[in-house]
């Protein structure tokens, strides 16, 4: 949702960052773009009036002006007022309350009130471990209850019993009954919408919260609404009284503005967002990630949390503890490229990394998406155990094999060979405990080299809570090899790999005659760890987080 405000503002403090003195007129002349980049992207006028202000009195000073990397300094200064507009901290949603805790959602028809009531039904369920029911108040819609009855069984909550002919006060009434008598933590109330905002809404919303005295009023608003969202939260807040806001469709092809502007306008914060269609793609909403995104500075917190959240913890010290032994076949290559595809796949795991969104033209021309994952995990699935586990064993006639039963060619299949032997290499070499980068970042966490035993696994894995609760960039003693011993091994082209990458066509294997077929276009090399990172605040120069990554001496 936020590419083309990234685009437009990363373009401009790059004009910024790479000059070595900064004038007044300079800072001016860029913040006339901040200011059209942010009404092009459907800002509310007024909040970009107070975003200009604020960050022409705390850019235009001596400060910046005198400051070693002046360009850096205005880019944290856009950071910090980015941060300080979408609502300083992360609020998530409330449950200090008597139990049954009654959330009520609100908001126009149509923009995923009843999904959305079953995503944060299911959150609450798995991560939180509340027994929840949800309840349907809307009697106007057609099968709006049946609808909740049916997300309620996909998501393994219970849902309020149908009663025809009730009033929406008369079912939050029964509702709460209900929790109280079933011994529910947390009631979700699903009420109706309109197409537009009207009196007999407002009505109905009004008594509903008197009836039922929530602690939660979560407006649910469409990201693609644009300016339109503003004045929906600010009628309801002023009639109702908001508590939070959540987006939906953030994955769509809006323009951002409406996140920015509704923070602004109501005050209330935005608590959490849709990612996507299914029932698990919903995630909090923290203002300095957002942040990071909108400035091209990826989000490596969130892409570690999500791995944690995906990745079985026993199978992960399983996996590790093989690896730590330099055994990695095909198995353990099919495990790590599933796993990145419950991640969200090479574009959802690509779009948090730090600087990817000025190389989008290159991934696309590239063709870098989830089907090459798909066809290597294929291609796999072909092969008998004794080849999976033996990869030597693959010569000629067996690759035609397994080539006609994956629906592939030869040379994908030795382009997959390829990329796990230079992986294993790779694994081989952290194992020993060699001098190289994989040694050096083994001592980031202070192992002496090589990969962690069993008891460096566990006393990691107690870390892990500081880890993930740490703010971006203050994560202690820097990531763990590969991000964490159970994080699903990057995909090839990323930076810490060796550069082989599955899209790299040609025979490998002597057996095999090559073809007159010219190679597919390679992945284009990402921000390498040595590389100056685009606009980082607060790191001036050269990256130097992580050792084992500088010159050979």
């Amino acid at each position: 949702m936020f590419d083309g405000l990234s685009d437009k503002l990363s373009g401009i403090l790059d004009r910024l960052t790479r000059r070595g003195a900064l004038t007044a007129g300079d800072v001016d002349a860029a913040a006339r773009e901040v200011r059209r980049a942010l009404l092009e992207a459907d800002v509310a006028l007024d909040v970009v009036r107070g975003f200009i202000d604020k960050l022409k009195e705390r850019a235009v000073g001596v400060e910046v002006i005198k400051s070693v990397t002046p360009g850096q300094m205005v880019v944290k200064i856009v950071h910090d007022q980015l941060i300080e507009t979408l609502g300083a901290t992360a609020d998530p949603i409330d449950l200090n309350a008597p139990a049954p805790v009654p959330i009520m959602m609100v908001g126009l028809q149509g923009s995923g009130k009843t999904t959305t009531s079953a995503k944060i039904a299911r959150r609450l369920t798995d991560l939180h471990k509340r027994k929840v029911l949800m309840a349907s108040l809307d009697t106007r819609r057609p099968a709006a209850m049946e609808q909740l009855a049916v997300l309620g069984q996909q998501v393994g909550v219970e849902t309020l019993p149908i009663v025809p002919g009730q009033t929406p006060v008369q079912i939050a009434r029964r509702a709460l009954d209900a929790g109280r008598l079933g011994g529910y933590d947390v009631v979700v109330l699903d009420t109706a919408g309109r197409t537009t905002l009207d009196e007999a809404m407002m009505a109905e919303v009004a008594e509903v919260k008197q009836a039922a005295q929530p602690h939660e009023v979560l407006l649910v608003a469409d990201a693609l609404t644009g300016q339109d969202a503003v004045n929906l939260a600010r009628s309801f807040n002023e009639r109702v009284g908001l508590t939070g806001i959540v987006l939906t469709r953030v994955d769509g092809d809006g323009r951002g503005g409406a996140a920015l502007s509704m923070r602004a306008v109501t005050g209330k914060p935005i608590k959490l967002m849709g990612v996507g269609e299914k029932l698990d793609a919903l995630e909090e909403f923290h203002p300095a990630r957002i942040a990071d995104r909108i400035l091209g500075m990826g989000d490596i917190v969130s892409l570690v949390e999500k791995a944690a959240a995906t990745i079985d913890a026993e199978k992960a010290r399983r996996t590790a503890e093989r690896l730590r032994k330099g055994q990695f076949n095909l198995d353990d290559l099919r495990e790590q490229l599933e796993q990145m595809l419950k991640m969200g796949g090479l574009g959802g795991m690509m779009s948090m990394l730090p600087g990817i969104a000025r190389m989008k033209n290159q991934i696309a021309a590239a063709n870098v998406d989830d089907r090459i994952i798909k066809r290597q995990i294929a291609i796999i699935h072909s092969m008998t155990p004794k080849e999976r586990r033996t990869p030597d064993l693959l010569k000629a006639s067996r690759k035609k094999r397994i080539a006609a039963g994956s629906g592939t060619k030869v040379e994908e299949i030795n382009r997959l060979l390829k990329m796990h032997r230079q992986m294993a290499d790779m694994m081989k070499q952290m194992g020993s405990g060699k001098r190289g980068p994989m040694a050096g970042l083994a001592n980031a966490l202070g192992f002496g080299g090589g990969m962690p035993s069993p008891q460096e696994l566990e006393k990691l894995a107690d870390r892990m809570p500081g880890i993930l609760g740490a703010p971006p960039g203050s994560l202690p003693g820097g990531l763990p090899p590969g991000g964490l011993p159970d994080v699903p091994l990057a995909p090839p082209g990323i930076p810490g790999v060796p550069p082989g990458t599955p899209l790299v066509s040609g025979p490998d294997d002597k057996d095999d005659k090559p073809t007159a077929k010219p190679a597919a276009p390679a992945a284009p090399p990402l921000p390498g760890l040595g590389a100056k990172f685009p606009g980082l605040p607060g790191l001036g120069g050269r990256f130097q987080g992580f050792p084992g990554f500088g010159k050979k001496k």
